[in-house]
């Protein structure tokens, strides 16, 4: 049984490698005011999925302090996970959730 569920991971995360490689992923886009960031967090197959572990990433971002927050989940491929424009490049970090 155990490793079925290791297969099944396997493939469901070789889907979801497939679909962020051609654009088609889901992914959670939070941005916030303070400080001004945007936060990519996924890829998801679905939606659904994005939409059941968007939760997990707001409670980090408000843990950090950020205030301000907008959510989306969408379907793009973002080049770069953490964007901030009054942070200096070598100070953002990640998030736990976030591809690295």
């Amino acid at each position: 049984m155990e490793k079925q569920k290791d297969a099944s991971a396997g493939l469901s995360s070789w889907f979801t490698g497939i679909a962020n490689q051609i654009g088609l992923a889901w992914w959670v886009e939070v941005t916030t005011t303070s400080p001004h960031c945007t936060y990519y967090f996924g890829p998801f197959l679905s939606e659904a999925e994005a939409e059941k572990a968007k939760p997990g990433y707001l409670e980090d971002i408000e843990r950090e302090g950020a205030q301000g927050m907008q959510v989306v989940v969408k379907r793009c491929k973002p080049s770069t996970l953490t964007v901030c424009e009054d942070i200096p490049p070598g100070r953002v970090g990640s998030f736990s959730g976030q591809m690295r």
